[in-house]
């Protein structure tokens, strides 16, 4: 029986002929990675419909040998990847549009006499896109570390803490408790830094009366996690409890109404519209959410500029915010797997709530 690897790497190969090409070229990081199950760094993979490479180093020599399901190409200073693309048969090469080196492509339009390299986009992603047990599986453990992160920090956060501080408190209770690694710079901004969507730590202490913004996450098996959660700081003003709550409300009714089927900007309508109802419409700038899977950022999306409809078993953020420049801004995020019928919420463990520490 085949493995997964193999598997998709067949999936990949049913889509040449659509795409116009005799074969792919890949080497972006984490492609490369859905095809080996290894960290992608310095190795690229040719495919063809009836054969599938990868080309690195002698510092790769062994881990890439341990993949039979591959063959091995040895690159050098004397063997490099552009001899084994110009040595094959295929007169049709498809390249990653998004990802090879301007550099490269250059040097493959010239040198590659006789075949005609076509950037493409989205054949690999599109397969990445639909996750497969163990996928989400992963991505379950990673969310369930962070999320109890999330708990932790309840009884680290007050007065006189620093966002630096508390955000590398938080990176290193989940690298201690199972995480893998850091999703992404953390983001922990307090006060008026909280109305920055992606506000970056700093020396700033956390005071009374601030709400403080937390959106992270951790690795588990390559697999990245996301959520965010907002608290008050002594005491929130009505007006810091009206905007949580109308954030929390579109969060919730999205985590309710979203399903496999619906259209990305439709899913992102629904928070938009609560927002706006309340007179904050204007202050809603970013997509309601996006995948998530060996990088932290994947397709698809919930946003108006989506116009695609979302897939079963994708899995998705919905992290609905307002941000009032100035004052203090409020973003809530679940990280969930969209099915048929609703959602599987992967954040259930951290409240939403508004706490007041």
């Amino acid at each position: 029986m085949k493995n997964k690897y193999e598997q998709r790497i067949e999936r990949l190969q049913a889509k040449f002929a659509a795409a116009g090409i005799d074969g792919l070229y890949i080497n972006h990081i984490e492609n490369v990675s859905y095809f080996t199950g290894k960290k992608g760094n310095d190795c690229t993979l040719w495919i063809t419909p009836t054969r599938a490479t990868i080309l690195t180093d002698f510092r790769y020599r062994e881990m890439a040998q341990e993949l039979t399901w591959l063959n091995f190409y040895e690159t050098s200073g004397t063997a490099r990847p552009i001899d084994l693309l110009q040595a094959c048969p295929y007169k049709k090469i498809g390249v990653e549009r998004d990802y090879l080196p301007l550099s490269d492509y250059l040097d493959f339009t010239k040198k590659l006499e006789g075949k005609e390299i076509l950037p493409v986009e989205g054949l690999v992603e599109d397969l990445r896109m639909v996750k497969d047990e163990e996928e989400m599986e992963l991505t379950r453990q990673a969310e369930e570390i962070s999320a109890r992160a999330f708990l932790y920090m309840l009884d680290y956060l007050k007065p006189g803490v620093t966002e630096r501080d508390a955000a590398v408190e938080l990176e290193h209770w989940m690298l201690t408790h199972g995480g893998e690694g850091i999703s992404f710079d953390t983001i922990c901004v307090s006060g008026a830094k909280s109305s920055y969507p992606h506000g970056v730590p700093g020396d700033k202490k956390i005071e009374d009366g601030d709400f403080v913004t937390m959106d992270y996450g951790t690795m588990v098996g390559g697999y990245h996690a996301d959520m965010t959660r907002t608290v008050a700081i002594g005491h929130a003003t009505d007006e810091m409890k009206k905007v949580y709550e109308t954030v929390r409300l579109a969060q919730q009714t999205c985590c309710d109404k979203i399903h496999a089927g619906m259209k990305g900007d439709e899913c992102h309508k629904i928070a938009a519209d609560i927002i706006a109802a309340a007179g904050y419409g204007e202050y809603f700038g970013h997509g309601l959410g996006h995948g998530t899977g060996l990088e932290i950022h994947e397709s698809p999306r919930f946003s108006p500029l989506y116009p695609k409809t979302i897939p079963e078993n994708t899995i998705m953020s919905i992290e609905p915010g307002i941000y009032l420049p100035g004052k203090f801004g409020v973003r809530i995020e679940d990280l969930c797997i969209v099915k048929a019928d609703g959602i599987i919420n992967l954040t259930l463990t951290a409240p939403k709530e508004l706490i007041i520490i």
